[in-house]
């Protein structure tokens, strides 16, 4: 028999707020994270804003030791054990140094890339012949696995330790390969997220595909426009989210609070065939993951209250909301209520999928709707397939049953889940 799958923890380091209080308070009162970058400035980015979550260094450490900070240059690391910690603390779970590891906990924290300010610290000392001055903690910053090495090894995980990597889809799959693993019987729990770099060298190969908004320069907050008809391009971001995914009757067994439970998803390929490339979406294989996830969770298309969507401020906007409406057979004002958490983080790439991720939960457990800011001036095409209202610009206060979180990534892959309020 399948386990039951429910959320335990949460943590997060988003550009709008680091820690769940924060973050929380934020969604909850569209509060904007992108800031002007100065460093985008100098390099002559076309888009010199970004979202990065702001770290003390009395913030890091908290989460690292002395010796571990020295030589120490990897965002994604940073707000990944960050956001991985506080989740595990969340959870309720202890933090011990014991000498056997904990056989029944595992963490699946995906990546996009990782260390790439490392990297480039250690290309200018080979090219300078000082490789023996590399330190001995850059292999660890810069494998791609470093995020759940790091958080493996502070927590003492003894089941799978590992990272995924599926560019914009990364958070949402984690998730799901998280909610297999428990539902078959493997681990009892696992710490699933994902987290994604910050800095020029990871945002500059968009920044030279012109996807990226460059009007709002001198207007941060007002730059990240998801379904909006002036949307002008997405907002690099960067961060963290995590999530305790945990049997039910190991969390009952615990006591724990139980913020949500995973009723299924899907996760598939376009196969960059038909509509689909390396950049854009095969509208066939969006919906069938839509349809399949549905299907998967053992739910009716009407029973979903809420969206929360992928919607990076892109001309493709208006396509996902058509996906949507073909694959649940709901428009108008029949359509669910939708938003995206980009307007107020921009698009945190690999780390999307988790950070969204618990915002859906948190939106589940404390009964809102968060609000699409800089969206007042919803585009005709996205007006033509759904009611307005069902895109709000306010917080609704509203007891929600059940929500859809979608991610899509370059590579034409495609992850959605189904959360559900947690009754026993």
């Amino acid at each position: 028999m399948s386990k039951r799958v429910v959320i335990t923890g949460l943590g997060v380091a988003a550009p709008n707020g680091v820690g769940l209080p924060a973050f929380t308070h934020a969604i909850k009162n569209g509060v904007s994270g992108i800031r002007h970058d100065a460093k985008l400035q100098q390099l002559q980015f076309s888009c010199q804003i970004a979202g990065q979550p702001q770290i003390s260094d009395e913030l890091k450490t908290q989460y690292f030791t002395e010796l571990e900070l020295r030589g120490f240059n990897s965002t994604g690391i940073l707000y990944g054990v960050i956001a991985g910690i506080e989740a595990w603390s969340n959870a309720g779970l202890p933090i011990e140094n014991n000498e056997e590891p904990d056989w029944h906990s595992g963490t699946i924290f995906g990546s996009g890339t990782s260390g790439i300010d490392k990297f480039r610290e250690s290309i200018y000392k080979i090219d300078d012949l000082q490789t023996r001055r590399l330190g001995s903690t850059v292999v660890a910053q810069t494998m791609n696995s470093g995020v759940s090495a790091y958080l493996g090894g502070k927590l003492g995980l003894g089941n799978q330790v590992t990272t995924n990597s599926s560019a914009c889809a990364t958070g949402a799959e984690a998730i799901l390969m998280a909610y297999d693993r428990i539902q078959a019987g493997k681990a009892k729990r696992i710490l699933a997220g994902s987290t994604g770099d910050s800095g020029p060298y990871i945002w500059a190969g968009f920044d030279a595909l012109r996807v990226c908004d460059s009007k709002h320069n001198d207007d941060p907050t007002h730059g990240s426009r998801p379904m909006s008809a002036t949307a002008a391009g997405f907002v690099p971001g960067s961060g963290a989210g995590a999530l305790v995914v945990e049997d039910l009757d190991s969390a009952l067994e615990r006591g724990a609070t139980i913020y949500a439970e995973v009723l299924g998803g899907s996760v598939n390929s376009g196969g960059q065939r038909g509509s689909g490339s390396m950049t854009a979406p095969n509208s066939t294989a969006v919906q069938r993951c839509i349809i399949d996830a549905v299907m998967n969770a053992g739910i009716s298309a009407n029973d979903i209250d809420a969206i929360n969507g992928h919607l990076t401020a892109t001309t493709k906007d208006s396509l996902e909301i058509e996906n949507w409406t073909k694959a649940l057979g709901r428009g108008g004002n029949d359509f669910p209520y939708i938003n995206s958490l980009k307007s107020m983080t921009g698009h945190c790439l690999s780390a999307a999928g988790s950070i969204e991720s618990v915002a859906t939960v948190l939106q589940l457990h404390e009964g809102f709707i968060f609000p699409n800011i800089n969206c007042d001036d919803l585009h005709t095409d996205i007006a033509a397939l759904i009611d307005p209202g069902k895109v709000p610009t306010k917080i609704i206060h509203k007891n929600l049953n059940i929500i859809a979180k979608a991610s899509f990534g370059f590579g034409d892959v495609n992850a959605c889940i189904i959360f559900k309020k947690f009754e026993q």
